[in-house]
């Protein structure tokens, strides 16, 4: 695995593995710290679920493993069936975060 890193480094660069790595996890950060906030917006439970942290956490971990998943699956990034999976899987995780 160090082998695949090393050589992708070299041909790009560190600054720019580092913003491709960005780029590819913006959508899981962004859904993932919008989702809490609209979540007590709605939802208007306050005294149920748990901190904003913890939430966010969660979902980025959620919809990081679904983008690379979707990338590992399809040979590529930026498919709208990985979106959509990135959607319901964060979503998921947010129910799941809001019930317990």
């Amino acid at each position: 695995m160090s082998t695949f890193l090393d050589e992708l480094c070299s041909l790009m660069g560190f600054f720019a593995t580092i913003h491709h790595a960005i780029n590819f996890l913006a959508p899981a950060i962004w859904l993932a710290v919008c989702l809490p906030v609209l979540a007590r917006l709605v939802l208007r439970r306050k005294a149920s679920a748990p901190a904003w942290r913890r939430q966010i956490v969660l979902n980025i971990v959620v919809g990081s493993l679904v983008l690379v998943l979707g990338l590992a699956v399809f040979g590529r990034d930026g498919k709208m069936l990985t979106y959509l999976a990135l959607v319901l899987g964060v979503a998921s995780s947010q129910w799941y975060v809001s019930r317990r």
